[in-house]
């Protein structure tokens, strides 16, 4: 990777706040964002739970994977790249990887309660299925806990998720200034 590119990847829980704080960081530092989850949906021609009826959880996850493997190979661009993934993104080792050798890994760090409430107030069942078949909003939580190592592993920095969101855009901000000032990413 070029020192001039910026890849900044947002892991987390679903309802973290991945998506907005993509998007808020990329207004903040005049780049651009993508979601993997959009990226994956793009490609499948359908949405995540029409793709997972269709096909099966580990052909979402071939494509979720693809979408990470184009965004870390976007070409190398003076503006930062901020790229929000999916929740699962971290459950496979490769991704976890390449997400740390293409920029710089942030995760959202979720306590239970703030993912409940989230999804509980915008649940929609058409984006992302159960995946035990439990009530969405309780295995949501459940599913955040449990990666917690996976998050843990792939992350350069833990960001609480809980914080208002202009804080949160500043922490980041400080994160990214840190790790690519001076650096030259390999």
């Amino acid at each position: 990777m070029k020192e001039s590119t910026m890849r900044i990847f947002l892991v987390g829980p679903r309802a973290s706040g991945k998506t907005t704080l993509a998007r808020s960081l990329a207004a903040a530092l005049d780049g651009d964002w993508l979601d993997t989850d959009t990226l994956t949906q793009q490609h499948a021609g359908m949405s995540i739970a029409e793709l997972v009826a269709a096909r099966g959880w580990e052909a979402f996850r071939d494509l979720e994977s693809a979408a990470l493997a184009e965004a870390c190979a976007m070409p190398a661009a003076a503006a930062p790249l901020l790229v929000a993934t999916g929740g699962g993104m971290v459950l496979r080792p490769e991704n976890r990887q390449a997400m740390r050798e293409a920029g710089l890994v942030l995760w959202l760090d979720a306590p239970g309660e703030l993912i409940t409430a989230r999804l509980a107030a915008h649940l929609d069942p058409g984006q992302r299925p159960s995946l035990t078949g439990d009530d969405p909003v309780a295995e949501a939580a459940r599913v955040a806990a449990s990666r917690e190592s996976l998050y843990r592993e792939a992350a350069h920095a833990v960001l609480d998720a809980a914080q208002p969101l202009t804080e949160l855009v500043e922490q980041a901000r400080r994160r990214i200034n840190d790790h690519f000032s001076g650096s030259t990413q390999q």
